[in-house]
């Protein structure tokens, strides 16, 4: 049987930007993208931690190193610039290898978006 598990998460992080005019998706810095091993197109979830909204989109490549987390389209409603948000990816997996999957969780600085280490 397969299962949906957590893939990966970005956690507690700040949103730069929210543009309304934009055919949609979230931009997030392609540094963050490798972190959590996401790929560009790939279907996420969104909790705002600040106001509880929670939505579904996908993943643009934001510049390298940027620290750069942008709300696009009609999700830029959900949120506001300085929110601090979870990216959240999920994976089919098989129910016997879940058990011994492990996801990419990933806490970046929640001031500047950038990976500590």
């Amino acid at each position: 049987m397969m299962i949906e598990i957590l893939k990966s998460k970005i956690h507690r992080v700040r949103v730069t930007e929210a543009n309304l005019n934009y055919v949609g998706s979230i931009t997030i810095d392609e540094d963050l993208m490798d972190a959590a091993n996401l790929i560009e197109n790939e279907k996420v979830q969104i909790v705002n931690i600040n106001n509880g909204e929670r939505l579904d989109t996908y993943v643009i490549k934001g510049e390298r190193g940027s620290g750069q987390i942008g709300m696009n389209g009609p999700a830029a409603r959900k949120v506001a610039i300085d929110d601090i948000i979870i990216i959240i990816s999920y994976g089919l997996i098989d129910s016997r290898e879940a058990r011994s999957f492990e996801p990419v969780l990933v806490f970046p600085d929640s001031v500047t978006n950038k990976l500590m280490f």
